[in-house]
């Protein structure tokens, strides 16, 4: 049997997204192991950031600055304006380096069902972002969930009457996606989003 204090960092470890409470014992039984490379670098780290966590006060990322590196970045097209749900979603697109402009983070999605309203999300300061000008597209990478497709339409007849492109990610078929494993949700999505094949 562990210590009382080593358990209460296995079970804090277990509320970590994708960690069980026995994949949290064998990270904490790793850690224990070599506390000198392990332990102590990253309680070193989470301190660090701890004291220098801010949210981005122009697009709603997370970082130890302010504004973020994204928004202080000068090689991004300040023309160009990608909006998402969440700091992860922000993460993932610019992991992929794809999209050359800036970014915008609602922090949720709207959501009759939890309550969530246009004005517990950032939507009314995206619309002070393009009412500032400068932006001439705005994309939508909402998820493809009914909440997010909900907040995605909501989002864009806020938009209708600024002179921007407004577009959106499309959802379907996977790159190497067999029909016969996907759900009638992602199909009916391929559907929709069907486009003309020309001919050589």
């Amino acid at each position: 049997m562990a210590s009382q204090e080593i358990e209460n960092l296995v079970q804090a470890l277990s509320k970590l997204p994708g960690l069980g409470p026995r994949s949290a014992r064998r990270a904490v039984l790793h850690l224990l192991k070599r506390p000198e490379t392990t332990m102590k670098p990253i309680l070193a780290a989470m301190e660090k950031v701890d004291a220098n966590l801010v949210t981005c006060n122009i697009c709603g990322n997370v970082d130890t600055q302010d504004p973020c590196q994204i928004c202080n970045d000068p090689r991004r097209d300040p023309k160009a304006l990608c909006v998402v749900e969440e700091v992860s979603d922000l993460w993932a697109l610019d992991k992929s380096r794809l999209f050359p402009g800036k970014f915008h983070v609602l922090g949720g999605r709207l959501s009759a069902l939890d309550g969530v309203r246009p004005e517990d999300i950032a939507i009314d300061k995206l619309i002070t972002r393009v009412e500032q000008g400068g932006i001439d597209e705005v994309v939508l990478a909402m998820n493809a969930t009914l909440e997010g497709q909900t907040t995605a339409h909501y989002i864009a007849e806020r938009l209708e009457n600024y002179p921007l492109r407004l577009s959106q990610l499309s959802h379907g078929i996977p790159v190497g996606g067999e029909l016969d494993y996907l759900d009638e949700g992602t199909l009916a999505q391929a559907l929709r989003s069907r486009r003309p094949v020309s001919g050589t």
